[in-house]
Order: C-alpha cells, then structure tokens, then sequence
C-alpha cells in the first residue's frame, strides 16, 4: 500500500472505489513461488495494475514483478528460476500518476548483509511526517509507498531482533495496515492495533500461509486457520509459529466496505461469510424499502447478492437484466470524447425484450460519483424501461476515506453534496433508498463497535495527521 502527495488538479476520481491490495505469503513448501502464484491468481479482484512474488530458499533471495495481471506477469519458466520454500506475494492497484513498476511489491532492501522485504495493505495516516523525519537524518527514499517508510523504521531497530524491530516500528506508525515481512529465513504477518484490513493464517501439511482473504487458502488446498487479531505480530521460521499480541488492545475498527464491495464472495473477512453477509444486506433492504416492481436486477457483478437476497424476501422476480462483458479489462483504450460514454456501455449491456415496458428495480452496492449510474439509466430509459428504480444495499458515502479506499476527499462523494432526492434526480430514477446504518450492521455477525463506519458516520477511529486533509493523497 502506498500514499504520495498529489496535485489535485490532476486527478480523476474513479466511478467505483478502487481495489484493494492483495497480500499471500507461504513458508514451509518446496514450491512456495507457484503456491504463490495461485494465491494472488485468487486475490486479483483486489489489485490489476502490477504483481510480484520474492522467494528465498534460506540463503538466496530471487524476485520476479512486472506491471499487469497475474498470469500474464508469470509462467512456469519464471516460476521455476523462483526457487525456495519461502516466498511472499502482492497484488497493487494504484490511482492515476503511480503506475509504475518501481512502487509494485513486494518491496525489498538490503541492510546489513540482510533482506528485508514487505507486501502491504492498507494507508498510514501519518506517514508524510514520518518520511520528513528519515529523510532529515539521511535516509534516502527510492519509491513514494509508505511501505517504504516501514522497512526504513525496522533498519533503524534492528537491534532490538527482528521481533523487537516490528514491536517497535508498528508504535511508530498510525493507520490501516496488514502486511507481510519476509528475511531470507523468516516471516512476519502484522495487523494494525484496529484490524482495518483483512489478514487470514492458513496451515498446510508442510507449513504456513498468510493471505489477504480466505478464498486464496481455499484455491490452495490450505486450512483456514483464523483472523489474524489486531493489533498482532506472527513470526513464522524453523522453531514454527510463534504469536505476540499486544498488552492493551485497541478497540477495533474493521472495515464494513470489505464485506460490501472488495471481499471476494466466497471469503471469510473479520469472521464473517461474505456472500452471506451481502445475501442478508438484501433481505433488510427488501424489508426497509419494499417497491412495487415487474423485475429486479444487480448491475453484475456488485449488486448480485444483495439482490439474491432482496429476491427471496420480496417475491419479485430475480432477473440478469444487463450482462456484462468478461472480456473488457483494465487495457480497454478510452474512446474520443464524443464517444465517452462508450466506456461504460462496452461492459455492460441491456437485454432490450427483457426490459422494455417494465417497472425496473436495480441492486447497487455502492453509489460513489454518481456518473456511471447516470449513464446506465440514460440506456435504460432509451431502450423503453417504463420506470427506473434504484436501491443500494449500504449507506449513502458522505464523507472521505483515510485508510486505504480510493475516495480520501469529499468532493469525489455525491451523497457529500447532494441529498436523496437530489441524487435520484441527477441520476435519473423514479426513486432511491440506501440501506440505513442500523440494518447494515445487523446484516453483520460483528458488534458495531467493532466496525470502522467512518465513510457513512464521520467517526473516524484513528486520528488523522494534522495536514493530511491539505492535500489529495494517492492511496492503494
């Protein structure tokens, strides 16, 4: 994960919220590198832009990574050169002005004869002032990722052991975080003292392995183990595993737009089953805003579950009213701009005899800007869909994000500058409802003191740097 200052002028806010990083990390298998592999094949929903795995055999540490998707970045000739029974994996998405191949992870250095590598989820909220004092005593940065202000901190402590050098280094920084950190014969899984991020422990036969998300153990045929907890330090080498957690526990804040949008619906996130959690979200939904429809249908595949859910407790009819293109990726060429739109309708199209003269429910998970939303009803209503009707199965989004999702200033939030009514206007519906923050956590098995909210209620749970609201951050 990685934060840059940026100028705001140049920035284009997304019309969905970006991916997430992805981090897999395996010790104890004689083909850690294509473990690996597999496991970030599995977290790609969380990452598009680069990949890289590090291996390491005891002594010697091989890396491979490139810009792009996972298997179009390794085949089996680069998997087999990755040689050892360790190896460490990432998965990056980034936004507009940091695609490039010097800030895709992992992340390594040398010190002291050693290797010291990281892969990193998440945002420090304080890492400008961080940074600004490592480099006034001399340290000399080579990428804009604050993932790189981690592994400058653990140098510097050293000398308090690998252990005492993490302990001391997660007191320095502030924000949401997992992360891996690999040596040439060692592992270390930490969680912030919240949990913002997901972080899951799997066992195999022969060893250990750490994923991002429950899924990328199941692809690997590896026991899911547990969450790893907040605010906890997991050392795994030749004495086994060994776990440190923390004296004084910080209250927890799990993120609820992992289980909303950037989980995988086959995963387990904070002990909570994904696809079931959205299913529920549905039947709330249903049960908050009961509309008098033909048909229902998600935007695929967002609002797919949610609107399985709000099917079964409605009793209207459950159809796939637009389908989407699998094979638009993230290398579509942009058209000109009298054909903008184009870029929204090539991946997703509307069966016409399916909706024409109905009354239309959708099922979003999220309205963000706003835009995208727009240009889909616009088709909608062309193709001769009788009424519009939108329900979204989370809060509206009024205020920025600080720990890692890709929408850290206000401006980009429509709910932020617009009521209800205003946005169902803008967009173009007959009517609009978001799902209330009550029944959002109810759809949970997770106490709501123990959810980060921070996007729908403005609690934020970790403080932010004093300028960080001064500048437009590039988050990943």
């Amino acid at each position: 994960m990685e934060s840059k200052i940026r100028d705001q002028t140049h920035f284009v806010p997304p019309s969905r919220p970006r991916d997430e990083c992805g981090v897999f990390a395996v010790y104890g298998h004689e083909e850690a590198a294509k473990l690996t592999y597999f496991g970030l094949y599995a977290l790609q929903h969380r990452g598009q832009e680069s990949a890289g795995i590090i291996s390491s055999d005891g002594k010697r540490v091989l890396e491979h990574k490139a810009m792009g998707l996972v298997p179009d970045i390794f085949d089996e000739q680069i998997l087999d050169r990755l040689e050892g029974d360790i190896a460490l994996g990432h998965v990056r998405y980034s936004t507009t002005g940091s695609s490039l191949l010097t800030n895709a992870q992992p992340f390594r250095v040398q010190y002291a004869g050693k290797t010291l590598a990281i892969a990193h989820n998440g945002n420090l909220v304080n890492a400008r002032q961080i940074r600004e004092d490592l480099e006034n005593s001399g340290s000399i940065f080579q990428t804009t990722m604050d993932s790189e202000i981690v592994l400058h901190l653990l140098a510097k402590s050293m000398s308090k052991g690998l252990a005492g050098a993490v302990h001391h280094t997660m007191g320095r920084i502030k924000g949401a975080y997992s992360m891996v950190i690999m040596t040439e014969d060692t592992i270390i899984a930490v969680k912030d003292p919240h949990g913002f991020r997901p972080l899951c422990l799997g066992k195999m036969d022969s060893g250990f392995v750490v994923a991002s998300e429950s899924c990328a153990l199941d692809l690997v045929e590896a026991e899911y183990v547990r969450e790893i907890d907040p605010g906890e330090i997991i050392i795994i080498n030749k004495d086994g595993l060994e776990s440190i957690k923390p004296e004084n526990p910080s209250p927890k804040a799990q993120c609820i737009f992992e289980l909303i949008y950037f989980a995988r619906p086959d995963s387990n996130v904070f002990g909570q089953n994904v696809y079931l959690f959205r299913k529920q979200s549905g039947k709330l939904l249903a049960k908050e805003y009961p509309i008098d429809a033909d048909l229902m249908m998600p935007i695929p595949d967002s609002g797919n579950y949610a609107a399985i859910g709000y099917a079964h407790a409605s009793g209207i009819p459950l159809e796939m009213g637009v389908i989407r293109n699998h094979y638009v990726g993230r290398t579509f060429i942009q058209p000109s701009q009298s054909m903008r739109d184009f870029g929204v309708k090539v991946k997703l199209n509307p069966v016409k005899e399916l909706l024409q003269d109905q009354r239309v429910l959708i099922i979003e998970d999220s309205i963000i800007r706003g835009t995208t939303s727009r240009t889909r009803i616009n088709t909608l209503r062309t193709i001769g869909a009788r009424e519009v009707h939108m329900l979204v199965s989370c809060p509206p989004h009024r205020f920025p994000c600080h720990y890692g999702i890709d929408f850290s200033t206000k401006g980009e939030l429509i709910a932020a500058q617009k009521r209800v009514d205003e946005i169902r206007d803008f967009i173009g519906l007959d009517s609009l409802g978001y799902l209330s923050i009550g029944n959002l956590v109810e759809a949970t098995v997770i106490p709501r003191e123990e959810l980060c909210l921070a996007c729908f209620d403005g609690c934020y749970p970790v403080p932010i740097d004093e300028t960080f609201d001064k500048y437009c951050l590039e988050t990943e």
